[in-house]
């Protein structure tokens, strides 16, 4: 048996998840799916040929921001670690990761509950709350030059010295696979869904839910902010390419480059990439406030505001736009059950105003 998940292959199989979803059950919290007001969605023009009556959409946002750590990556983050311990190939020394994000908060918290050391190395200008809760959750937190590409090079000379497990914030079989169990959570509570919506920053998250969707018959919708579109980049040139990222998510949504992983589970003809503007996803957040009052980070909203975004260059699940034509928006049809996933909250809320109303 082989335990090395980053194998020749680069499509994460279906298996993968299922088997994740066995080994992290009952260790993260299941999602809550709550219902979108009818008709705050629209939807798109009816098809002239069917004469059946027009229904409003049906959507569903999934609060995954309250997973542990404040976002998904805690799924597979557990994931990763357990294989690794299952396997006897959790060394003593622990684990490491490069990341002033959720991935560097989801590996300490799942660090603590295999009770084995975490070793995260952060770039100087990390946010002071964000060190206290990586402190918090018991990890041994390493500040390193100014970029992120200091800290991962810091993390990597610690782990071939070390022998410390290294950890990937997205670009990794065991990590996408934990993130796709929310697709199964999500078809247990709502069977018959039609179509996910996903952020997409390095393609983790999307890779996960876009294998599980696909296996069951289930549309998922990528969403990216149109100046930081490492997914999208990729599906246009046909492999990974470097972009420039410049958004307001970049935060968290801020991957230079797709996995391959990503890559693969885009190119199957029931995925459709959006983008969308740091306008739409400023707006959306605080929609989100207003309504709902849920404060979630820019990369949460940005999936949201493909529902929200103008007409032109809209896609829904049956009429393609011409691939010179930037997607902007995501219009589902008559009837369409649509599950909106609201990855993460690590954010300040403090830029939220107040609705007057």
């Amino acid at each position: 048996m082989t335990h090395n998940h980053r194998s020749s292959t680069v499509r994460l199989m279906y298996g993968e998840v299922k088997a994740a979803l066995d080994r992290i059950d009952g260790r993260t919290r299941p999602v809550t799916l709550a219902r979108v007001d009818t008709g705050a969605i629209r939807t798109a023009p009816p098809d002239p040929l069917d004469e059946g009556p027009e229904r409003p959409c049906q959507v569903w946002l999934a609060l995954e921001y309250m997973q542990h750590t404040g976002s998904f990556k805690a799924r597979g983050a557990l994931n990763f670690l357990q294989t690794h311990q299952d396997a006897g190939m959790l060394p003593r020394a622990g684990v490491t990761i490069a990341s002033g994000g959720n991935a560097g908060l989801a590996c300490a918290w799942a660090a603590q509950q295999q009770n084995v050391p975490a070793t995260v190395f952060l770039p100087e200008t990390a946010p002071a709350v964000k060190v206290a809760k990586l402190r918090g959750y018991g990890a041994d937190v390493r500040l390193i030059g100014s970029e992120y590409a200091e800290a991962l090079a810091a993390c990597q000379a610690f782990a071939s010295t070390t022998g410390a497990l290294a950890s990937h914030a997205y670009d990794h079989h065991l990590i996408a696979a934990g993130a796709g169990t929310l697709m199964e959570e999500i078809r247990t509570q709502i069977p018959d869904v039609d179509t996910v919506v996903v952020a997409v920053g390095g393609g983790g998250l999307f890779a996960g839910v876009a294998t599980a969707a696909q296996y069951h018959g289930i549309r998922t919708v990528a969403v990216e902010p149109e100046n930081c579109r490492a997914l999208n980049a990729a599906i246009e040139a046909g492999e990974p390419v470097d972009v420039t990222v410049d958004s307001i998510a970049a935060d968290s949504l801020g991957a230079r480059r797709t996995s391959a992983l990503a890559l693969q589970a885009a190119q199957h003809d029931r995925t459709h990439s959006v983008l969308v503007t740091d306008a739409q996803i400023i707006s959306t957040r605080q929609a989100l406030w207003d309504h709902r009052r849920i404060a979630v980070e820019h990369g949460a909203a940005t999936a949201l505001a493909a529902l929200l975004g103008p007409d032109q260059h809209t896609v829904n699940g049956d009429t393609p736009t011409p691939p010179e034509q930037p997607r902007r928006s995501y219009r589902p049809g008559s009837g369409e059950k649509v599950v909106v996933v609201l990855c993460g909250a690590n954010t300040d809320p403090s830029d939220l105003v107040a609705d007057q109303n």
